[in-house]
């Protein structure tokens, strides 16, 4: 399963989930019934992973936690703010390049439309079966793109 057939995924639960319970709950919330809404799927789900960093050889294993990670391919952020800001953006791409995956969703769930609350963050990402936007198509990509 690519990426993108995991974003898909990951999307539509939690477009429903967001349908289901609305904004206004703690992060946390949302999180461990994404969570368990995606292994019901079947899909190998991993909350609060540890990722490390490396500086000058050195590797502290108090890099960041991820939110969720999905089939150890999709990185998957998780807010429940007023507003998504910059620099949330800038924390999603920053994981995707520390961690070499390709693909991260920035999923604010504070928004009263989730919708509107949905980035989609690539590092290099193959984007043959999408749209090209203002890229040809199966050109990598990097960046966030969304409303939020």
């Amino acid at each position: 399963m690519s990426e993108n057939d995991i974003g898909t995924k990951v999307l539509e639960a939690a477009i429903h989930i967001h349908r289901e319970f609305g904004p206004g709950l703690l992060e946390t919330v949302y999180e461990v019934i994404l969570a368990r809404e995606l292994s019901d799927l079947g899909l190998k789900v991993t909350r609060q992973v540890s990722v490390p960093i490396i500086y000058k050889g050195i590797r502290f294993d108090e890099g960041f936690r991820a939110d969720i990670v999905v089939e150890n391919l999709v990185l998957l952020e998780l807010k429940s703010v007023e507003r998504i800001l910059p620099a949330h953006k800038k924390q999603v791409q920053t994981y995707l390049r520390l961690t070499g995956w390709k693909l991260g969703y920035l999923l604010n769930f504070g928004e009263a439309v989730l919708k509107r609350g949905i980035t989609r963050c690539v590092n290099g990402l193959e984007e043959e079966n999408l749209p090209p936007r203002g890229r040809r198509t199966g050109q990598a990509g990097a960046g966030c793109f969304g409303r939020a």
